[in-house]
């Protein structure tokens, strides 16, 4: 049986992908990840923008497209032209989902709205990814997933409270959008299988991060409290912070669990904390967090980095360093189950970047090249998927469609 799932659970599912930038192409990432075919069209003049997005760009060449980009097929199609929209309704007669990010209403502009789309293929799903989502009074606006972010929640209570709100350091509301989005595909997929009707997939970014926000909103709503920025601590539960270590370094700690801090007390030679009435309890532990972090932060500076953590493993207490890249790429669990793989690329050689995830025991998914050239497929899919002949193919160059 896994046999039919050579490249994960998804063989066999064809993805058509007109997305730019990252939370649309996230989602179809993911979806190759797990072995569909995905045919991502592209603008013939200048491909996706991610082909230049990246603080590192050697030889000009972005390090991000070939990774939100792996897996993929590149087909060049002008959506603005007649001869590029037939193209398009053409290749989505052929697919089981349709992944797009444009803003609400221009795929209805080039006729290749749900409706239209329904009509050529009633098993089609459509996820659609955006700021706001398709309808609501913001709908129209341009958006990224800064915004995303700042609205949905998770821009406020980021970063230290003496500072402004901060950025995560990752797009987290476009992969977060992107995440959902495919969930979502997933869920209209077994539907389509079950009824042969397809439907909309409509993802927002500001509402994929709000999904993340806990009980943001009933703690306002109800309690009256609004969440606010917190640091490294998690308000109320201690231990649970980032502690230097005498060589400079910071070690992370959990053990605010009674058990496991009764396990940090003896591995501090402090045994008597466990018993103590300001530390004895998960709530007299938060009532006194400064205090008692205060107090972890004097042991653990007596230590370097490598030792404090070996002492903390052994005693089974939660406890781990802040990674770079640099200790990933070094680190002996990360190798031991292959969580970074290498990809050969074509200008850069070896390029190394993260395993799919999560892991499936019998269909896994599974990695087979990095992000293509511009167009690197347009004649092969053309041909093996439309079965267009080259005098089709050269009419369709010859009107800048491709």
């Amino acid at each position: 049986m896994t046999s039919d799932f050579a490249d994960g659970p998804l063989t066999g599912v064809r993805v058509v992908e007109a997305g730019v930038l990252l939370a649309g192409p996230f989602c179809a990432q993911l979806l190759g990840d797990f072995g569909a075919e995905v045919i991502k069209v592209e603008d013939p003049a200048a491909g996706d923008p991610m082909r230049q997005w990246g603080r590192e760009r050697p030889y000009g060449k972005s390090l991000w497209f070939p990774v939100v980009a792996r897996n993929k097929k590149s087909v060049t199609c002008n959506l603005r032209v007649p001869e590029g929209q037939e193209m398009m309704r053409e290749l989505l007669r052929t697919a089981d989902v349709f992944v797009e990010n444009f803003r609400p209403g221009t795929l209805e502009r080039w006729g290749l709205g749900p409706d239209e789309l329904r009509e050529l293929n009633p098993k089609l799903v459509v996820v659609r990814v955006t700021a706001f989502g398709q309808d609501g009074p913001y709908s129209a606006r341009a958006g990224y997933g800064s915004i995303g972010e700042a609205m949905g929640g998770i821009r406020y209570v980021t970063g230290d409270p003496s500072t402004p709100p901060s950025r995560i350091g990752v797009s987290l509301g476009d992969s977060l959008a992107g995440n959902f989005a495919a969930l979502g595909a997933m869920m209209a997929l077994r539907v389509a299988e079950r009824t042969g009707q397809g439907q909309v997939v409509d993802s927002a970014i500001y509402e994929s991060v709000l999904a993340m926000m806990e009980s943001l909103i009933p703690e306002y709503a109800i309690g009256g409290y609004t969440r606010e920025r917190t640091g490294s601590i998690l308000p109320n539960v201690a231990p649970s912070n980032a502690y230097p270590t005498q060589d400079g370094g910071v070690v992370l700690i959990a053990a605010n669990q009674d058990t496991v801090f009764r396990r940090l007390a003896v591995v501090m030679g402090r045994s008597e904390l466990a018993e103590d009435p300001r530390y004895a309890t998960h709530a007299a532990r938060g009532e006194n967090q400064v205090a008692l972090d205060e107090l972890i932060a004097k042991w653990t500076e007596k230590f370097d980095q490598g030792p404090l953590l070996q002492m903390l493993h052994d005693a089974g207490v939660p406890a781990g360093s802040v990674y770079t890249a640099k200790e990933m790429l070094s680190d002996a669990h990360f190798e031991a189950r292959n969580a970074i793989v290498e990809l050969e690329h074509p200008e850069f050689g070896a390029f190394p970047m993260h395993n799919v995830a999560p892991r499936l025991s019998s269909t896994p998914g599974r990695l087979r090249w990095v992000g293509p050239s511009l167009g690197e497929h347009t004649d092969d899919v053309l041909r093996q998927v439309l079965h267009l002949d080259d005098e089709r193919i050269a009419s369709l160059r010859a009107a800048g469609a491709i």
